[in-house]
């Protein structure tokens, strides 16, 4: 993946397996958020492949609609609309592209929002919401179409610290339930507790990945100790 004569990835190939809980970590400019938005098309990769579920989703005529229903994505901004309250938000969606009756969707986002501890927010505005049940708000969206996997991108990073604990538990009750995820994330303590597997890139690689015990404590690569020197000070 390229912008312009900037190489931004190379030659990343990685499987990830159902119920998995992938962490990637690097410093800015690493690639990760890039190739997280490459995972649904959101950017689109100059060479190579992306398989979910079996099917190619950079094939010619994929429908990129099926594909992001697949596929929720939750951002660093929570990409709330103001003029819609939190169940409407969750489903403008289920009726715009699934064509859900009002009863119904209105039935599903109550479903969703209580999934994540906001069933009593259900017609509260954003602005009548902190950040941290905004977020929540935005991951209830996504669940709402029920995808097979789930995107993070730095789901917390906009967050004042006392509300990171609740959007990280939603996640932590998501990968019990046994979604697939992939996070973009500093939130190292949460990836030690939480992720099956570690990713750390730099330069848009893979430099190295493994068991969080394994990459955090016993890095091979000295780019990696560098990082994790880094973080953990």
């Amino acid at each position: 993946m390229s912008y312009g004569k900037l190489e931004v990835l190379r030659g990343i190939d990685i499987d990830v397996m159902p119920s998995e809980l992938v962490f990637v970590i690097g410093p800015s400019g690493s690639g990760k958020s890039t190739f997280l938005r490459c995972c649904n098309r959101l950017e689109e990769p100059a060479t190579g492949e992306i398989i979910v579920d079996g099917t190619s989703i950079t094939a010619r005529g994929a429908d990129l609609n099926a594909i992001r229903r697949r596929i929720g994505m939750v951002f660093q901004s929570f990409n709330l609309y103001p003029h819609l309250t939190a169940g409407g938000n969750v489903m403008l969606a289920l009726r715009k592209v699934l064509g859900k009756p009002k009863a119904e969707a209105r039935l599903i986002a109550e479903a969703a929002l209580d999934r994540v501890g906001l069933a009593d927010k259900i017609d509260n505005y954003p602005n009548q919401l902190s950040g941290g049940q905004q977020q929540r708000a935005a991951i209830a969206r996504a669940l709402a179409l029920e995808p097979k996997i789930m995107l993070f991108d730095e789901p917390t990073s906009a967050l004042d610290p006392e509300l990171v604990g609740d959007v990280l538990n939603v996640m932590a009750e998501l990968k019990k339930a046994g979604m697939t995820m992939v996070v973009v994330s500093h939130e190292m303590r949460f990836a030690k507790a939480a992720a099956d597997r570690v990713i750390f890139m730099d330069g848009g690689v893979i430099v190295e990945q493994g068991a969080p015990a394994d990459l955090f404590a016993n890095p091979q690569h000295q780019r990696t100790r560098d990082f994790v020197r880094q973080v953990e000070h």
